[in-house]
């Protein structure tokens, strides 16, 4: 296994991979499918497996983030013995494991969440009560559990005592001691919780949970002794060899993410890192952080954009304002989108999260210039600021909280009240959350601000606003820009070039469990770019076949048209359960919490009569000429994934051409049979899209590691610059090693090079050697100036490496 050193300049002693691959543990895919997978994998070329949350969780979980007892592994996929079984295997081929760790919040489930079942019977006495983040004083000594499916009054029929538990359904609850016997309305009342109707969670939960979902309970990491029982046994894995490195899910819900990222590199000895942050478009990671980087969202934001053609994304633009009639704020305009939506979940599933955010400016509010503000007008001030952030959540005090809590910002905020005078409220909280004080008030307000601030960001663009404006679905997705979808080959030379030299092993992926689509999916989506007008002769076709049983709503119908394309075919359970996923996400019709069952009878009856209809078949028809244009896409695509500056992270799957859709399509098992490999033996003209891909997989990752002074923390990035008629369709660049060079060459918007005729006189000027394409057949040179038409050939990339 070759590895490289990593982040020297965070002061660890850990080593980074060369590349991961991403496993979705489940209890139908346990340890020992796993270890099975290993010889396959380490015949792929990755040097470590990325694990999906191996930590005790709720029974059945399909994702493992709902943890339960973070001192065991999961029995469910083989206990601790399974896991040291994987990784011995794992060993024993040359690969690490990498563990996906879950700090930010655990399981509500009393029944299966022991330390909280002591909280709920012991109260604020418990041992465990300082693990889990609750407002007692709101909730009047009592934890709010919002689980009852109606008002208590209406659920006390199905509520029985059982000795020392109390039950509801299959839910159980501990009893406060010496209760057991009273009365059931006065033993519910005596409890150190209250059970309420689920919709009460809006307004009145007194716990952090993680974004809007109050089946997981926030977990207080900074307290030491907290840290210290939460991450025992993980600390015990990484110190006894059994896994090397870690992914943080989620650090942007936790009170201090940088002090919780120093006290874990301390505790791991600095073991390799990446952290799950999304970085708003300018913003970049914070600097003092020990990690490697993040998880690569960023890095699959700037891939993406490549093979976007901006001017076919304008015109898909107009289109779907024409086509949808969308208001600009509900899905017409991708800003006012946002704004619109980050105000329903600020006013609605955040409300219980700012009224206690009114209550930490109330106590850090005790100046005489601070004092008389009514609860209602700091609740407006600090609303109208929330939806105004830029980013996920501010860092740290001052100057740099200003940097994102600006003076236009405090000015658009203040025209939300009607009496200018009222308006000093928002002048008051910004005064608050910018004053660098270190008293526990002001640090509270500080942390809760930015805890809400991350969750409302979220929820109002990643689980909103990218289901409303959706012009072009394939950018709507996790850390994209829906608003700004093109990135030019200049942008993403200047990303990589910062990244190698700030963050050189931080980690890039382009699939992953939560992304809305697979990476092949979306590039198939954003051929359309390429081609907006005849995007509209097919909608206008298919539209007028499906009248039978027309779409609810356009904007859904667009949705529909163009997800179809990106899988290829009907699959019509598949696309019936994300289409009405995007309908209760995007909440303009139906949601999760007001379904509106004509509506969603309405989606399904359109599915049945148009995408799993006829219209398919046009769909298909379409698709027939743009499927060389995909396969370039995502050739290109994979290989700038695995040959730019960082550490690539494979998802389960994606070796192959992998058309996946939102969660839970994205968590289905993959086979790993190694007889695909024997596919690679036949004449390359027969070749399909998959073993083309699993071919340049294999490729890539082996030269990772044999070139690993190309490829790792010290190695150069020089872009490339191609000179010509087609140059803006070459996107190439070198990575350079003490004494080796390789150099990646993949093209851009093929469909538009096709139809202006091609490379034609397009050159390329190489670093000084000779070179041969690791990805041909022939072992031709390449040196010097080189007709880019020679160097990419028919798969339209080339992988150049010096001759022999």
């Amino acid at each position: 296994m070759t590895t490289v050193p990593f982040a020297a300049s965070a002061g660890t002693s850990s080593a980074a991979p060369s590349a991961t691959y991403r496993l979705q543990l489940t209890p139908d895919f346990p340890f020992a499918a796993a270890e099975a997978a290993v010889p396959y994998l380490a015949r792929l070329g990755v040097s470590h497996l990325h694990l999906s949350p191996v930590l005790e969780a709720v029974p059945g979980s399909l994702h493992g983030y709902d943890v339960t007892d973070p001192s065991r592994v999961r029995e469910e996929l083989g206990g601790e013995d399974g896991l040291r079984a994987l990784s011995a295997t794992a060993r024993a081929k040359g690969l690490g494991l990498v563990l996906d760790i879950v700090p930010n919040h655990m399981a509500a489930s009393a029944r299966h969440n022991r330390a909280l079942w002591e909280v709920l019977k012991d109260g604020p006495q418990s041992p465990y009560a300082r693990w889990f983040d609750i407002d007692w004083q709101a909730g009047g000594g009592q934890v709010l559990l919002p689980v009852l499916g109606g008002r208590v009054g209406q659920e006390l029929a199905d509520l029985r005592v059982d000795g020392d538990v109390l039950r509801y359904h299959d839910l159980e609850f501990p009893l406060r001691e010496g209760t057991e016997n009273r009365p059931l309305p006065e033993l519910l009342d005596a409890q150190w919780y209250r059970l309420a109707w689920w919709r009460l969670a809006r307004t009145e939960l007194n716990y952090r949970r993680f974004f809007t979902i109050s089946d997981l309970i926030g977990v207080r990491v900074e307290d030491p002794e907290v840290f210290d029982a939460t991450h025992g046994k993980l600390l015990q894995l990484l110190a006894e060899g059994v896994a090397e490195g870690l992914r943080v899910d989620h650090p942007d819900g936790l009170a201090d993410p940088g002090a919780y990222l120093r006290r874990l590199h301390e505790a791991t000895g600095g073991r390799w890192t990446v952290v799950e942050k999304i970085l708003a478009d300018g913003e970049h990671l914070e600097a003092g952080w020990p990690v490697a980087g993040t998880t690569g969202y960023d890095a699959l934001r700037h891939v993406d954009g490549l093979f976007v053609d901006p001017a076919g994304a304008g015109e898909l633009l107009g289109q779907y304002r024409r086509f949808t009639d969308a208001p600009a704020d509900r899905g017409g305009h991708w800003e006012a989108t946002v704004r619109r939506a980050a105000y329903k979940v600020v006013t609605h599933e955040l409300a219980a999260e700012v009224d206690r955010l009114v209550r930490a400016v109330q106590r850090c509010a005790t100046a005489p210039g601070q004092r008389d503000h009514a609860p209602w007008a700091l609740r407006t001030a600090l609303r109208e600021l929330l939806v105004r952030m830029p980013v996920y959540r501010p860092y740290g005090t001052g100057e740099s909280v200003r940097r994102v809590l600006t003076d236009e910002a405090a000015a658009e905020a203040r025209t939300a009240f009607t009496v200018p005078e009222e308006s000093d409220a928002v002048d008051c909280v910004r005064e608050l959350l910018l004053d660098p004080a270190g008293d526990a008030a002001h640090t509270e307000l500080r942390t809760r601000f930015a805890q809400t601030a991350s969750a409302l960001r979220a929820k109002a663009v990643e689980d909103t606003a990218c289901y409303r404006h959706t012009p072009l679905l394939s950018a709507a997705e996790v850390g994209g820009d829906p608003g700004r979808p093109a990135i030019g080959p200049a942008e993403f030379h200047a990303f990589c070039t910062r990244m190698q030299r700030d963050w050189p092993t931080g980690g890039t992926t382009l699939s992953t469990h939560d992304t809305k689509r697979s990476a092949d999916v979306r590039l198939f989506i954003a051929l359309l770019s390429e081609c907006p007008d005849r995007w509209a002769e097919l909608l206008a076709t298919v539209t007028a076949m499906a009248d039978a049983a027309p779409a609810p709503d356009a904007q859904l119908a667009w949705a529909a048209w163009q997800t179809l394309l990106g899988i290829e075919f009907p699959h019509a359970e598949r696309m019936r359960t994300v289409l009405l996923k995007h309908a209760r996400e995007a909440g303009l019709f139906t949601s999760w919490t007001e379904p509106d069952p004509v509506y969603e009878a309405a989606v399904e009856e359109f599915m049945d009569a148009g995408p799993s209809g006829p219209a398919a078949y046009r769909v298909a028809e379409f698709a027939g000429p743009l499927s060389d244009h995909g396969c370039t896409n995502v050739l290109s695509a994979a290989l700038l994934h695995l040959t730019m500056p960082g550490v690539p992270d494979l998802y389960q799957g994606t070796e192959h051409q992998y058309l996946a859709l939102v969660d839970p399509d994205n968590r289905r098992p993959v086979a790993f049979q190694e007889a695909r490999f024997k596919g690679l033996a036949e004449e390359r003209e027969r070749w399909d899209l998959d073993r083309k891909k699993l071919f340049l997989t294999m490729t890539a990752l082996r030269l990772r590691r044999e070139l690993a002074d190309c490829y790792g923390e010290f190695a150069g990035y020089v872009p490339l610059t191609a000179e010509g008629p087609a140059a803006e369709h070459c996107v190439a660049f070198a990575r350079t090693g003490i004494a080796s060079t390789a150099i990646t060459v993949t093209t851009r918007l093929s469909l538009r090079l096709k139809e202006a005729g091609g490379w034609r006189d397009t050159t390329l000027t190489l670093p000084p050697g000779r070179y041969v394409d690791a990805l041909a057949s022939d072992e031709r040179v390449h040196e010097g100036c080189v007709r880019v038409a020679d160097v990419a050939g028919p798969w339209g990339v080339a992988l150049l490496v010096p001759r022999p």
